[in-house]
């Protein structure tokens, strides 16, 4: 788990195209706070996990999904989509079918 955890911090990062000593300051941590992670000399407590996750703009389960490689443009789309109403969403239903099928 303390693995998974380190990978996935570091991969969002790289995804969001941050340094680790600039997501340790945006957070108002130590310069070394994500590099303590990273090298698994450190793991953050709960209240730093949904910092983490808040920093990325995903909710806690978004992080366990490693189905998707953006989570958080996954739930920004999923946002917009709720707001629609029923006639909108069975037509982008219609095109990510239709997209999905020239795959």
């Amino acid at each position: 788990m303390e693995e998974f955890v380190r990978n996935r911090i570091t991969a969002l990062r790289m995804n969001k195209g941050v340094s680790e000593y600039q997501m340790g300051y945006d957070l108002g941590r130590s310069r070394g706070f994500i590099n303590n992670i990273s090298s698994g000399k450190a793991m953050p407590s709960m209240k730093e996990f949904f910092s983490i996750c808040e920093y990325f703009g995903i909710t806690p389960m978004d992080f366990f999904d490693t189905e998707h490689e953006d989570p958080a443009l996954t739930g920004k789309a999923v946002e917009e989509v709720r707001s629609l109403d029923d006639d909108d969403v069975l037509l982008i239903l219609t095109l990510i079918k239709r997209i999905k099928g020239r795959k």
